[in-house]
């Protein structure tokens, strides 16, 4: 007992900082799309005439920008211009408000520290928009050289330090210029990367009126419409170098789940009259897992090859996910109660499940919604994520007392085979809770804490990790209730397997107040005899129970002739 209730502290304090850190999650928001279209018109150019748009892009991936379609009512001149940049700091481009693109444009030093690397700037001639504007007419015939960013005001030991590094820079610079310089202009294209990171793209339309413009004229004669479409390509189509691990790894992900669920299939096909209750809750999750990662997949698939996702496939994918690790939770919750292993049924803990279940489900869609269909976290969000946290660790709670109690309740009944499955079993989730915490605490460090997200490269660990350790429990509960001809060992036995506490008392409750004949109660709480009772004390006490007690009872031959000529003389 003290070695349980050192554990049980021991995991308390693991749940205290699992819940503080839960909420960290989710480093990135949505999917990075490759394709953009720009609609600019005379009535919200006055509000805003700048124009963001971001994405990690490959070494020598190409930009696009491409003159759609016009709709002037009138000659007017417009003036275009773009600004791109790079950062070695993910949060720099990323967590960009769109009221500090104004700060960003045309600027030249480094704003946050450690977000250094290069930038380009292209001004075109005034285009008329009253003509007819050919599609390429913003491309250029040459890539703009990349300039460095200007390093803030620094120290003068700082200074000294740089001095030794201005041979490397250079070498740097000169061999970005000759990339440049070597590189053939594809139609529409207007810039391309330098470097694997994140990359900002800033188009600025401004209208700066016309000679020929109508006086007095209505606001309808003077309106104008501008749709330009911009496009990131690399090596790999639209996809993005952050995203592109990520893509290959549900592609692996859904190819095991495929092979998990043909072999769960063929071991539940051959062992078909052993399967248990809880064996068809692990193929549900199975299939819903494989489900998960191929529609994941067909999504950065729509995004690697047309450059925008579907909206709606995203939001299928986020609530299936929802729905899988709603039931993975609750599937863990009553393997951790015993069901149908040392009890037949949940009984009244059964709405208890459904409820956290519930709760857990709605929530997590809300959070998935939420996630994918705005930039930055709101206070919705927030919510979701406050109650998702204070969710799975109770459930997480929960699931260890369960598996106490169920241990100890095996323990007391000597069933060894079942007390090493859950051994086993327990195992395993304090193994999955201690790996959560210290890659929380890991990723808390690297990214959200952190003053320069420079390790963007490891941005898809986020959310690949969460997976992959789910995936892992799965595997060995599947290991462990996997189905064979010896699968009925580890059912719930009425023989062997008694009542628990708790379907006792529920069995109490059920007949209290009810007359049980044959039975009276004494004044301290126990049970009178009945008259049956005393009736088989009774022959008990006085019927032999074998022919050698019998045999003293029986007459022999000597004695019943005796006896018969005693008869005889009295006559």
């Amino acid at each position: 007992m003290a070695a349980l209730g050192a554990k049980s502290s021991y995991l308390i304090t693991l749940l205290k900082l699992f819940l503080l850190l839960h909420i960290v999650q989710h480093i990135q928001a949505a999917s990075e799309p490759g394709k953009w279209t720009l609609n600019v018109d005379s009535k919200n150019i006055h509000e805003q005439n700048k124009f963001i748009f971001r994405k990690t892009l490959f070494n020598s991936s190409t930009i696009y920008l491409q003159w759609m379609s016009e709709d002037c009512k009138h000659p007017v001149n417009l003036s275009i211009s773009w600004y791109l940049r790079n950062s070695h700091c993910y949060d720099e481009v990323f967590g960009l408000d769109n009221s500090q693109v104004n700060n960003y444009f045309k600027l030249n030093a480094e704003v946050r520290e450690g977000g250094t690397g290069f930038f380009v700037f292209h001004e075109y001639e005034l285009i008329e928009c009253g003509q007819q504007v050919h599609g390429d007419e913003l491309a250029v015939k040459s890539f703009d050289v990349p300039r460095k960013i200007m390093k803030s005001e620094s120290t003068a030991s700082e200074k000294e330090e740089t001095m030794g590094k201005n041979a490397t820079t250079k070498s740097e610079d000169e061999e970005v210029q000759e990339r440049m310089t070597s590189s053939v202009v594809p139609p529409y294209a207007v810039a391309r990367a330098w470097e694997d990171g994140p990359y900002m793209f800033i188009v600025h339309v401004e209208e700066t009126g016309s000679s020929s413009e109508p006086r007095g004229g209505s606001e309808e004669s003077k309106a104008w419409k501008l749709q330009l479409e911009i496009r990131m390509l690399g090596p790999y189509q639209y996809i993005s170098v952050s995203e592109w691990p990520l893509m290959c790894f549900y592609m692996v992900m859904c190819i095991i789940y495929v092979l998990l669920g043909v072999l769960w299939l063929g071991l539940s096909a051959c062992y078909w009259r052993d399967l248990l209750r809880i064996q068809f809750w692990i193929g549900g999750v199975v299939f819903l897992g494989m489900l998960e990662k191929a529609v994941y997949y067909a999504e950065f698939q729509s995004i690697r090859y047309n450059g925008v996702s579907v909206q709606g496939a995203v939001v299928f994918a986020e609530i299936l996910s929802a729905v899988k690790r709603t039931l993975a939770r609750v599937l863990v919750i009553i393997a951790s109660l015993g069901y149908g292993i040392v009890k037949p049924r949940l009984g009244a803990l059964l709405h208890r499940v459904v409820g956290v279940g519930l709760v857990y489900l709605t929530f997590s869609i809300v959070e998935g919604v939420l996630r994918v269909n705005t930039e930055q976290g709101g206070t919705g969000r927030l919510l979701c994520d406050i109650v998702l946290a204070l969710t799975d660790s109770c459930i997480v709670w929960w699931i260890f007392i369960s598996l106490a109690q169920t241990m100890k309740l095996l323990r007391l009944r000597r069933n060894l085979v079942k007390l090493s499955l859950y051994r086993h079993f327990t195992n395993t989730l304090i193994f999955t809770v201690i790996a959560s915490v210290i890659f929380i605490i890991w990723m808390s460090k690297t990214f959200k804490f952190s003053k320069c997200q420079s390790d963007w490269r490891e941005l898809w660990i986020d959310d690949a990790f969460w997976r992959f350790l789910f995936s892992i429990v799965l595997l060995v509960i599947m290991f462990l209730w996997r189905p064979s001809i010896n699968s009925q060992r580890y059912a719930f036995t009425p023989l062997i397997d008694e009542m628990s506490d708790e379907e006792k008392e529920e069995m109490n409750e059920t007949f209290e107040g009810m007359k049980i004949r044959g039975m009276k109660m004494e004044s301290n709480g126990s049970a009178k005899a009945s008259k049956v009772d005393e009736d088989l004390k009774w022959v008990e006490e006085n019927i032999p129970s074998s022919i050698a007690d019998m045999a003293p009872l029986l007459d022999s031959d000597e004695e019943n002739i005796t006896t018969q000529f005693e008869i005889s003389k009295m006559e």
